[in-house]
């Protein structure tokens, strides 16, 4: 077993015990009330991880998120935004759009993480990122289509427009409603691990889908 799957199953075994000891999400502790509400999809509680492939925090929180967003009820709707602010975090943008315009998106989310966390693969460069994708087992001819694409650059733009409306500054940030935002830094207790942290950010993120419908 992979230390993070390890470390994963402690945490998530540990997330009834860290949400009874948090009691309710207090705003301005657990989370907090965005000054601007942001437009989300008609009929639906949008709940959108603002996050980078190259994010130890954000890695540490996958496992946490991808069980619950497993599970999410039928008003409730789940993605990710890739932030790009630097070099680098926008060549792995690209990628994560990439992927996403080719239908694989979900299928190697968790082993792009895991290349860039457990393999070291070199994302430094548009020449790394192809390795890394080949390494994979993407489809090339295809995927250096896609890469430049208008559509991909375009989900780009947004994706930085979205992290500017929410006034992201830091990830993983979990925005809820267009309303609401926490993290595991907002619902974790001092001292606790990365993986109890994250454990504890989804009884946050279930209360402000509870709030949410109560608007």
């Amino acid at each position: 077993m992979l230390r993070r799957e390890f470390s994963a199953l402690l945490g998530l075994s540990a997330l009834p015990t860290l949400a009874l000891a948090q009691g309710t999400p207090t705003e301005g502790r657990q989370f907090t009330r965005l000054n601007s509400p942001q437009p989300t999809p008609p009929g639906k509680i949008e709940v959108v991880e603002f996050f980078l492939y190259s994010c130890p925090h954000c890695y540490a929180l996958d496992p946490f998120l991808q069980q619950w967003s497993r599970q999410v009820p039928a008003d409730v709707s789940f993605k990710r935004v890739h932030g790009g602010f630097n070099a680098m975090t926008k060549l792995l943008q690209r990628l994560f759009y990439t992927l996403e315009a080719m239908g694989l998106e979900a299928a190697l989310h968790e082993r792009v993480f895991a290349a860039i966390h457990l393999q070291n693969a070199d994302i430094s460069s548009e020449d790394g990122i192809m390795k890394l994708a080949q390494g994979l087992g993407v489809d090339m001819s295809k995927f250096k289509q896609t890469w430049p694409s208008f559509g991909v650059v375009s989900k780009c733009q947004t994706a930085n427009k979205v992290s500017e409306s929410y006034q992201i500054q830091r990830v993983p940030t979990i925005a809820v409603g267009g309303r609401f935002v926490t993290s595991p830094a907002m619902a974790g207790t001092p001292g606790t691990s990365e993986q109890q942290a994250g454990a504890a950010t989804i009884p946050v993120i279930n209360h402000l889908i509870g709030l949410s419908r109560g608007k």
